[in-house]
């Protein structure tokens, strides 16, 4: 194959034809087309990615990685709390007792789950109750509002609220939920606003008392883990009959399902830009070969082959094509610089939980991005190819 031949023809083909224009221009919305495609695709997968993983963070803070809970009444006891953490001391775990309760400050009422926690435990798996914790020194009937009902009661630190429990205390003739007053010792805000207005925290010790239960036994263990999918089968071999163990994508999985769902539509959705932008490469191959029917069929007569030139073509449609994804990984990199550099887009804090917009590309998102619209690319550049190689040398030259 005639190496030196096959480029000097490329490089004659690539300048811009006066007599032909449209050929020429054809090419250059084909080059600008796949590098646009790419550059949208990279920021699309970028912001999906970014959008799940901020999403993943903030669920992780209140549903956490992995999560122990009883089978049977009574069956999470600090017998197992002992034993677990004697087994697994990688793992962290954070033993926690829950109920339903109402808080009323100055006359103002709001409702939400009250969590009982061992406050140095919980401060390892829940990075935003520790902030909440920072330079406060906790007592037995302290509590911990979520910035949302903190909001809704309007009170403040140091002010004494009254919770009222959904346990039910016989009083003579009538029923008497459980009342207990606390003090605002903190508050914490995790930016996701349903944890915001339903989430409480206080010792684990006062909400045993409160409830009337043994302290010794638990609602279940929220468990710290950096690889839960493979903590989880560890676990549940050593875990007894009577307890379970669920991980936060069981407890969330419709939702990142749906993500996921969405973000496979989009990538098919965006791919087909390339893929138009592709046609583009098919049209401008296709009207060089009809326009240089007689340059390739003196070249076929003069003994260059059939398979050169199809190389020629192939190499002219992948010239255009790879430029235009090189191109618009530039474009797509640089522009994914500038959003998470500069405030160009500005989220609203309580709506999506970031001011700023969450960037971050997946290494086998860009991988299939990169060989789908090499093989686009290809396959366009392809059949114009294979084209040129079908032209009736006799025929033109008789004609033409």
């Amino acid at each position: 194959m005639n190496k030196k031949l096959i480029n000097y023809i490329v490089l004659k083909y690539l300048r811009f034809d006066k007599t032909n224009p449209f050929i020429s221009i054809s090419g250059i919305l084909a080059f600008f087309g796949v590098a646009i495609g790419i550059m949208v695709l990279i920021l699309t997968m970028a912001i999906m990615n970014g959008t799940q993983k901020e999403f993943e963070k903030k669920l992780f803070t209140m549903n956490y990685p992995l999560t122990i809970y009883p089978k049977i009444e009574n069956s999470v006891t600090i017998d197992l709390l002992n034993q677990l953490e004697q087994q697994f001391p990688k793992l962290i775990f954070s033993p926690f007792v829950s109920t339903q309760a109402i808080v009323e400050y100055n006359k103002k009422m709001a409702g939400g789950v009250i969590f009982g926690v061992d406050s140095k435990k919980e401060a390892l798996v829940n990075s935003i109750y520790a902030d909440a914790l920072i330079n406060i020194d906790l007592t037995t009937y302290d509590v911990i509002l979520g910035d949302g009902i903190k909001g809704n009661i309007g009170a403040f630190e140091n002010d004494r609220v009254t919770l009222y429990f959904t346990n039910i205390t016989p009083t003579g003739f009538s029923m008497m939920p459980k009342i207990k007053r606390f003090d605002v010792a903190s508050s914490f805000k995790s930016g996701l606003n349903a944890y915001d207005h339903s989430y409480m925290y206080t010792s684990i010790e006062a909400l045993s008392n409160i409830l009337g239960r043994d302290s010794n036994v638990y609602d279940g263990l929220h468990i710290y883990s950096s690889k839960p999918f493979e903590d989880i089968d560890i676990l549940k071999a050593e875990l007894p009959y009577n307890v379970g163990i669920v991980g936060w994508w069981q407890q969330n999985g419709n939702f990142f399902a749906a993500m996921e769902l969405e973000k496979r539509a989009l990538f098919i959705v965006l791919m087909l830009i390339i893929l138009i932008a592709s046609l583009n490469i098919i049209s401008s191959l296709l009207m060089t070969v009809m326009s240089r029917r007689k340059e390739i069929a003196l070249l076929l007569s003069m003994g260059v082959s059939q398979k050169e030139i199809k190389s020629i073509f192939l190499r002219l449609g992948m010239i255009i094509g790879v430029s235009g994804i090189c191109i618009g990984l530039i474009f797509g990199f640089s522009s994914m610089y500038l959003l998470d550099t500069f405030d160009i887009i500005a989220l609203p804090v309580d709506v999506y939980g970031t001011s700023k917009l969450p960037l971050e590309l997946a290494l086998s998102d860009f991988l299939m991005i990169l060989f789908g619209s090499f093989f686009i690319v290809y396959l366009a550049s392809l059949y114009p190819a294979s084209k040129a190689t079908k032209i009736d040398v006799l025929e033109v030259l008789r004609n033409e």
